[in-house]
């Protein structure tokens, strides 16, 4: 039998925000008056560590120190920098992306009550290591101080969105969104075919 483990409450598990953070590209599935569609955006997470949280369970924070996983621009995912940053109680890990209210999906996100369902993995990957996230939660824009908070946690993931003037001012036109995931399922064959890690702050 596949080993599948359960958690609930505030804390998501470390293993998960780590998954999360070694990835950068999620599949956002949405609902609107259309029907179901699905697009990919990058997306950039800081999971701080929880007050509850074991010593080892680091968050992404960019290029700044501690132990973690290697992020997109070359930096090091990981990190007591990002403590107590990142997750609200009984929400996971908020992950940050780009995207214009006047598309298709931006519109549906902006919808009262929408929720989203999304996946993250790596691609090329074979099926006896097989890794990924499967989740669900809500979308909201952020302004003002939330959005200088996010926007710094990008821009650290995705340096390369700093280090071009014309993409940076395009982009901090462009609204950024948080999700904050309610489910999370991490899937690693790589521990046994058909292994899962499941958390849930609902």
């Amino acid at each position: 039998m596949p080993a599948r483990s359960v958690s609930a409450g505030p804390v998501c598990p470390a293993a998960i925000r780590r998954a999360l953070a070694a990835h950068t590209t999620l599949t956002l599935a949405y609902a609107d008056e259309d029907g179901p569609q699905a697009c990919a955006v990058l997306y950039a997470t800081e999971v701080g560590q929880a007050p509850e949280a074991s010593p080892e369970a680091s968050g992404a924070s960019g290029a700044r120190g501690g132990s973690g996983v290697r992020g997109a621009g070359g930096g090091e995912v990981g990190g007591a920098s990002g403590e107590g940053r990142g997750q609200a109680a009984g929400a996971g890990p908020a992950l940050y992306f780009v995207t214009a209210t006047t598309t298709r999906h931006g519109r549906a996100l902006a919808e009262p009550g929408a929720r989203v369902a999304f996946t993250a993995q790596r691609d090329g990957q074979e099926w006896s290591g097989l890794t990924g996230i499967q989740g669900r939660g809500r979308c909201r824009p952020l302004t003002g101080e939330e959005r200088a908070t996010g926007w710094q946690v990008y821009v650290e993931r995705f340096p390369f969105v700093a280090s071009s003037d014309r993409l940076r001012a395009a982009l901090e036109r462009t609204t950024l969104w948080e999700l904050r995931p309610d489910w999370l399922r991490l899937i690693d064959n790589g521990q046994g075919f058909g292994h899962k890690e499941e958390w849930s702050g609902r």
